[in-house]
């Protein structure tokens, strides 16, 4: 018996139910090391494959000091160390597992989770963009974008590996752009959301402390590099970033003992982090037509950061923020006021003659050297505003499980009535699904439980990826199964 002859899974009869296909936009694949480090050698050379077995690439997504499992507990915990992810895979579904790395088998088994076409992204991958060796990041980028290119190409019709861009400068991009959208052919990309690194004044003084004091690069806001000929790159080459990292390490997330601790909303960070300098620092203004897809931590922050935002910017908008101004302050009337309702504790004389000239409150504490109006970037008028350039141009990547998938479509919660475009992300491949065989099963409960209607799942698994993909490159969907129906829906729906 094949595996196309078992009894349909309950995702394949959820599917069966649809009128429309469902599109992943981040599932996984995990590769085969072996076969990897063969792609390593013909990039770097051997010494190259070397330095790739001398590094903990994992302990480097979590940690630029890494090394956590060669220390023992007593000096994780004196050099508070990170713990990194570890059993991260499905191990029990041996099938699973396989099926994950071999993609003539996910080929073959993917109308079993209910799914048409399926754009997958990387597992080991996604700490090559952290590592902190120039060389070996760009060589380990550059090899797995060739080898997914070649394990993938025969399987084009149904799935579509993502290429690995590193980040740390523009020039780097660009060149890993080029080499994977016009070289390869490749049409979807994996961008890291922010390079983390050292503090000046530390790495000059202390070297050796240097690791222990990063600062996040978010790409546009106090960075060193300007990356606005990386954006124009992703114009020219008609290739939407997406972002898959981290932020374990970072802040409250950086136990020394506990990993899902640690990984709890940590996606969700990183995503808000980079959303919010697109936004704020001018990105989406001044490269309207750009999208961006934020994957794996669901849409939930997305829309408190859009809140955030309106609420933000409407009290201290640069027309606003001259309320806050010292200046403005009637020194003689907060004096009387004192006077009279201070009290035995507070209208004292001696605390009133200190107050005419010595109150914090008449301090002037804004630099001149920065920003007054600190949405200036952004060329924030009215309201509306936020729809062009957050609205638009946002996309969430949504695991099937997670029930606050449903706030995207409140428009009675979100601002202006605002919804927001979640996408469909199975994550098969990973320890967060078990059982491939259930994701689309599993995403339409919303609408069985009542949380979101059948158009809003329609949006959720069709109509927002293909929106996704095909408003930058519309040829993205050619020569796929599901290219039909994505030009019937363009042509009722050409703009989002």
């Amino acid at each position: 018996m094949t595996v196309m002859e078992k009894t349909k899974t309950k995702s394949q009869q959820t599917r069966e139910k649809l009128t429309h296909p469902v599109i992943d936009s981040d599932g996984h694949t995990v590769e085969c090391e072996v076969a990897f480090l063969e792609y390593l050698k013909d990039v770097g050379g051997p010494r190259m494959v070397d330095r790739y077995r001398a590094t903990d690439i994992f302990g480097s997504f979590v940690d630029m000091r890494g090394g956590w499992y060669r220390l023992n507990p007593e000096d994780r915990m004196y050099r508070r160390v990170t713990r990194r992810p570890w059993w991260g895979l499905p191990a029990r579904n041996t099938l699973d597992r396989a099926t994950a790395s071999l993609p003539r088998l996910l080929y073959e088994r993917l109308p079993e989770t209910g799914v048409d076409f399926a754009v997958l992204y990387t597992t080991v991958g996604l700490a090559f963009p952290n590592l902190l060796d120039d060389e070996l990041r760009q060589a380990c980028c550059r090899a797995l974008n060739d080898y997914n290119h070649d394990i993938f190409k025969e399987y084009s019709d149904r799935l579509t590996p993502s290429a690995v861009i590193p980040m740390n400068t523009p020039r780097e991009a660009i060149a890993e752009l080029e080499h994977a959208i016009t070289d390869l052919g490749m049409k979807s990309i994996m961008m890291a959301s922010h390079v983390r690194r050292q503090v000046p004044v530390v790495a000059e003084k202390f070297p050796e402390a240097a690791c222990y004091a990063t600062w996040i690069d978010n790409f546009v806001i106090d960075s060193p590099y300007d990356y606005d000929p990386v954006w124009a790159k992703c114009v020219e080459l008609k290739v939407c970033p997406t972002y898959h990292s981290g932020t374990m390490g970072v802040g409250t997330r950086a136990t020394v003992t506990n990993y899902m601790y640690n990984h709890i909303g940590h996606f969700a960070q990183a995503g808000e982090g980079l959303a919010k300098a697109l936004f704020m620092g001018g990105v989406t203004r001044r490269f309207p037509g750009l999208k961006f897809a934020f994957l794996e931590g669901g849409v939930a922050w997305g829309c408190s950061l859009y809140a955030d935002l309106i609420g933000h910017w409407e009290k201290r908008n640069g027309n606003h923020i001259e309320r806050y101004n010292p200046a403005n302050i009637d020194r003689q009337l907060y004096v009387d006021l004192f006077k009279k309702y201070g009290g035995d504790k507070l209208g004292k004389d001696r605390i009133i003659a200190r107050l005419m000239e010595d109150s914090l409150l008449y301090k002037n504490l804004e630099d001149s050297s920065t920003l007054r109006d600190e949405w200036a970037p952004a060329k924030i008028e009215k309201l509306e505003d936020f729809n062009e350039l957050f609205v638009k141009p946002f996309y969430f990547g949504c695991e099937a499980d997670d029930p606050t998938n449903a706030w995207a479509f409140d428009v009675k919660r979100n601002p202006l009535q605002a919804k927001l475009k979640p996408v469909f992300s199975s994550d098969i491949g990973h320890w967060d699904v078990p059982d491939i065989t259930e994701v689309t099963e599993e995403a339409h409960e919303l609408v069985d439980h009542g949380l979101i209607s059948e158009e809003e799942f329609r949006e959720f698994v069709f109509v927002n990826p293909v929106h996704l993909w095909t408003d930058m490159n519309p040829r993205f969907f050619a020569g796929t199964v599901v290219e039909d129906a994505v030009d019937k829906l363009m042509a009722s729906n050409p703009h989002r």
